[in-house]
């Protein structure tokens, strides 16, 4: 699993560091990268879902959904916890940014294709729960962080998410067992490819306009790294083996777990005021650091499980 793993995230590091490239050179604008980002949430990453979804119903998969989507929960509850004891609010005028960035992991960009890599569709199939979990819970208890108040409203913004939709729409799919003409599903499954090049295209634009000397020798960033890269996932690791998940569903979480900070706290930064640079700023290295300490934990997750 390990060389697996390092052998995936060593392809996606060089589609990123073409991503770099195209920005660096102007080929990529802002507007570009948020129209590609935009390309992804709305159309890419749904097809993909609705795609893995077209298969015969099979229990075993209907179990492990469920067990998933337990799994997630259990897992973001224990992300909240350990972010909000070890990130303080005393001194630090961003902590909820921080703990924003230390709980939410960027399972669709990152998580999508290198699942579907390692793991395969059945992977990215019980990554749904997570994504759905995720997209409700970054909603409602995430933007509750980002504004500094809850609004009961923004629960129907969560439900209403581009993945969220596609999930309950694949969902629904599966187990009324209504299949996509053949002509329609083979238009979604090239669709669906350009997720891996486009995602990790999307995370080069934005560790390209980071200065990244900067970024790494700021010491308060190592210590967002240690809890989202490292603890957090760890946390996973031992909840999936105490609870006796089966495999498949229990390495789809922990890489989702491992995955880095989650890209949709710069998209709430820029449409709620607050300090996007300084969000953007994690989100770039903690993507740069991800392709080291993905394999790292898998490592342990492979010696634990």
């Amino acid at each position: 699993m390990f060389i697996l793993i390092f052998n995936q995230l060593l392809k996606m590091l060089l589609l990123m560091l073409v991503g770099v490239f195209c920005a660096r050179k102007n080929l990529i604008t802002e507007e570009g990268n948020r129209c590609i980002s935009n390309f992804l949430l709305m159309i890419v990453n749904p097809c993909l879902i609705i795609s893995v979804y077209q298969v015969d119903f099979d229990s075993r998969l209907a179990k492990g959904l469920l067990l998933s989507l337990v799994a997630a929960v259990i897992a973001h509850i224990l992300a909240f916890i350990i972010s909000g004891v070890l990130i303080r609010p005393d001194g630090n005028p961003e902590y909820t940014l921080d703990r924003y960035a230390a709980a939410y992991s960027n399972c669709g960009f990152i998580g999508i294709p290198l699942i579907n890599s390692v793991l395969g569709s059945e992977g990215v199939f019980y990554l749904t729960a997570f994504m759905t979990v995720f997209n409700i819970l970054s909603w409602t208890h995430g933007l509750s962080l980002i504004k500094g108040k809850f609004e009961v409203r923004h629960i129907k913004e969560g439900l209403m998410a581009p993945m969220v939709l596609g999930a309950f729409v694949a969902i629904f799919l599966f187990f009324t067992q209504i299949h996509i003409p053949s002509v329609i599903m083979d238009s979604m499954d090239y669709i669906a490819a350009t997720n891996t090049p486009l995602a990790m295209a999307v995370a080069g634009f934005s560790v390209a306009q980071s200065d990244i000397r900067k970024l790494f020798t700021n010491l308060h960033f190592y210590w967002i790294a240690l809890i989202k890269l490292f603890l957090v996932p760890f946390a996973a690791i031992l909840m999936v083996r105490f609870l006796n998940f089966p495999e498949m569903v229990a390495y789809t979480i922990i890489i989702a777990a491992a995955c880095p900070t989650a890209t949709t706290i710069t998209m709430m930064c820029i449409r709620f005021n607050r300090n996007y640079r300084y969000s953007s700023e994690i989100f770039s290295f903690t993507t740069v650091l991800s392709m080291i300490t993905i394999p790292l934990v898998m490592l342990v997750a492979g010696a634990i499980l």
